[in-house]
This record gives C-alpha cells, structure tokens and sequence, in this order.
C-alpha cells in the first residue's frame, strides 16, 4: 500500500505538469486513464487500460509527458507505456534508459593536448597506434597507473580520434560504475520486464567497434558484472573489436579479479603511466597555463612543480590558486605571489626532498608519537588504526601509487582496506576538526622536509 500511495504521488506530481501542456480533450481522454505501476531504470511505468490508447499516447503525447516528468523534479527522468494484461514493457523506450548512462567525452582531451614525457612515451605511442587502427594493433590495451596521471585524458582521446577520423566506427567510453549500474539496472529490469532489458545491455556493449572502460579495479569482487563483461570481451574480441582498459594496477595485482579475466588483460599491451619527472611538471603547468590565457615566469612554474605532488590535477589546482590570487590582489604572478598564495615560505625555494612513502610515514610516526613498527603493524588500538588511516588518506592524496602498492607498503593490507581507510579520512576531514587539523600539519610537515 505504501509502494502504491508513492507511485501516486509521483504520478500526480507529473500530471500537473503535464496538464499544462496537453489540451484538455487529448488529457481527459487518454492521460487520465493512465495508472501508474512501476519505477525502472527513474522512468515512471504507465499502465493502459487498452492498446488503442498506448499507441496514441506513445504516437502523439510520450515527449509532453517526459518533459512533465522531468520539469516535476521528483526523479523520474521518463516515462513507459505498458498495456493492461501485459507484463512485459511493449511500447516504450527502454533502450534510451542505457543511452543517458553513456559518459560524455571531453572534447579537450587530446592526444594534441597530452603533455608527453620519459613517464608516459610509451604508453602515449601505444594509444596514439590503437586510435589509428582500432582492432589491429595492440588488443587489448590494458593502461595502469596512480591517481591523476592522465589515464582518463589519453582513454577519452582514443575515443576523440576514432570519432573525428573513422565516424563509421561505433565507439563507447564509460566506466566501470557506469557498466556496473548498468548491469545492475538490467538484472532489477529483467525481473519485471523478461529477458529484454537484459538482452538489450547485453547488445548494447557487443554491437561496438570499439569498447573503452575506465578504473576496472572498482569490479573487485563483484563477479556478477565480471562474468557479464567477460562474456563481452570474448564476443568483441573474436570480431577483432578493439578493447581498451584501464585501472591504477597491473593486471597481475588485480587479485580480486577473476583470474580468466586477468589472463586476457595480461594477452594484449600492458602500458603503465609512470609519475611525470620535474621538466613534465613544468611542461603540463605551461601548457594548462596557456589554455588558460595566462603566461606564468619560469621560476614560478619550477616552484609549483617542485612544491607539489606528482597528481596532475593537483597541479592544476596551484596553478588555479596562484592564478586567482593575481586576480584577486590585482598583481602580476610572480614567486612572491605564488609563494604567498600557496602558504608557502618565499625562503625555502630550494630544492626540497623527494616526497616518498618513507617520507609520509615518518612524519604521521613523529605527529602520533608512534613506531613504524605499530603504525604498519596489525594492532586494532583505536589511536594507531586512526594514525594508519591518516598515512593511508595521504598516500593516496600525495603520491601517483596505485591502492595496491600502497597496501602492501603499508602492511601487505587488501585492496579494499586502503580504499575504506582513504574514503573514512576524507569523510572525517569534513566534521572533524581534529582530523582535519591532522591532516593539513602531517601534510605541511612532508613539504618542509
């Protein structure tokens, strides 16, 4: 009863919206006879008493009654027609519910716009030959590496090659969440609706050229979707499909993974994105600078790349606060600005220590007052598993490691484990104080060595 007073609310909610913009004789006789039964996929599913008045509303009022659904802001984004006595989903729009899933490219991620150096050639090469013939060279492409070292930029410039140069080519780019939910929406669906929403999915992903899928490590453990994306990899691979994966470990390290699918990851390239080197620091820094319109010294660049850690989006953001600290104070961007922008002392411009685990970790030790024998060890006080917590969060914060490396660096701890002790710090930072102030000391402390 209380599913049924929701589904009406909902549907209310939208007929008044819809009120406004179907004429009354069309809505009095065909939308009021509409009774709502289902939500799937955040389409509200209608129920008509008979054929002749789904047709007509499919045929003249399903673009009225969507623009009310989504106008109405009560989550639904559409709307599917069902006739009584069926129940299964015959005249609707299910397949669209996988389109809105589908990740917009970013136009700006370029092979053009990819700052290559010694780190990252060789996988810059590798993806540069897979855009250029899809399916025939390298397959598939199996690209690693730590946070914000431009896997996603390279990934989606595969994608933005293929679609300038070879239009013909149907191509995908999504990632492992995407699918995932997908997956998971196609199960939910295949209860209530038979076997379509389920062959639809499946079709969806089987019937591309090329098939690109960001940050599959996030399948750990879920075998569901791993079943169903390895059934999909041997379709579009025996078709000579190109496939293109990422995560930020080796295939090898993906113990959590199906070891079949690990296999035909470890058939095609492994190209790995190493950390960027100082001189790639300074390069991609010139480069966001000038898309940005801004010429910026060369000693402020060589400050903010020495400064920083080896996350490029990091980068970006000095970048970004050194830049708005110009236009805030009205002044030309100089080291003094950059320096004081980014709290940091004008007098140690030397070059300062390689930031390293080893680093991190002795400052949280000296911070907590702890060895790293407890730190790294297997004790459950809750002042070392919060300390533990806080090295891991920076880890992941301050250096491109993949969750794996940092585990084993901290312990031979899984894979899961570094990501809830990362995910519960930057949770904590927001309503704790204590933490927060943890956090901004331990970090500041690493820079200054």
């Amino acid at each position: 009863m209380a599913e049924n007073t929701q589904l009406e609310f909902l549907w209310d909610k939208i007929k008044e919206r819809a009120e406004k913009l179907i004429n009354p004789v069309s809505f009095s006789s065909f939308i009021e006879d509409l009774v709502p039964v289902d939500v799937v996929n955040k389409k509200i599913v209608l129920k008509a008493p008979e054929e002749v008045v789904a047709l007509t509303v499919t045929k003249h009022h399903l673009e009225h009654l969507r623009e009310a659904a989504q106008s109405a802001d009560v989550g639904i984004v559409g709307v599917v027609i069902v006739v009584d006595g069926s129940d299964t989903y015959t005249l609707d729009e299910m397949p669209d519910a996988l389109e809105e899933t589908t990740v917009a490219l970013d136009k700006r991620y370029t092979f053009d716009s990819f700052v290559v150096g010694p780190s990252n050639k060789f996988v810059y090469a590798a993806a540069k030959s897979v855009a250029e013939a899809p399916g025939e060279n390298f397959n598939p492409l199996y690209i690693y590496g730590g946070t914000g070292l431009g896997k996603t930029h390279l990934m989606q410039a595969i994608a933005n090659h293929i679609a300038k140069k070879k239009p013909s080519l149907k191509v995908i780019y999504t990632t492992s969440e995407k699918f995932l939910n997908e997956y998971v929406d196609s199960m939910y669906a295949k209860k209530s609706a038979g076997t379509d929403n389920e062959f639809r999915f499946r079709n969806r992903y089987r019937n591309v050229d090329v098939l690109i899928i960001d940050d599959i490590q996030f399948w750990a453990g879920k075998y569901g979707v791993q079943e169903a994306f390895f059934h999909t990899f041997n379709e579009l691979f025996s078709q000579h499909k190109q496939i293109v994966i990422s995560s930020d470990c080796p295939a090898k390290e993906l113990t959590t993974l199906e070891e079949r699918l690990r296999t035909r990851f470890e058939g095609g390239l492994i190209a790995d994105i190493q950390p960027p080197d100082l001189e790639t620091k300074i390069a991609i820094l010139k480069r966001k600078a000038l898309e940005k319109k801004y010429i910026v010294p060369d000693d402020v660049l060589a400050f903010l790349a020495k400064n920083s850690d080896n996350n490029v989006r990091t980068l970006e953001g000095r970048l970004n606060t050194v830049i708005f600290a110009s236009k805030l104070h009205e002044e030309p961007i100089s080291l003094t600005l950059a320096a004081t922008a980014l709290q940091e002392s004008i007098g140690n411009t030397e070059e300062q220590e390689e930031i390293t685990p080893e680093t991190i970790i002795r400052a949280t030790c000296s911070y907590y007052s702890v060895t790293k024998a407890d730190l790294i060890g297997k004790s459950k006080r809750q002042e070392l598993v919060r300390a533990r917590q806080v090295c891991v969060y920076l880890m992941c914060n301050m250096l491109a490691l993949p969750l794996v490396s940092v585990g084993k660096i901290m312990g031979g701890r899984d894979h899961a484990t570094i990501i809830y002790a990362r995910d519960k710090v930057a949770e904590l930072m927001r309503v704790n104080d204590a933490i927060s102030k943890a956090v901004t000391d331990i970090k500041s402390s690493v820079l200054k060595q």
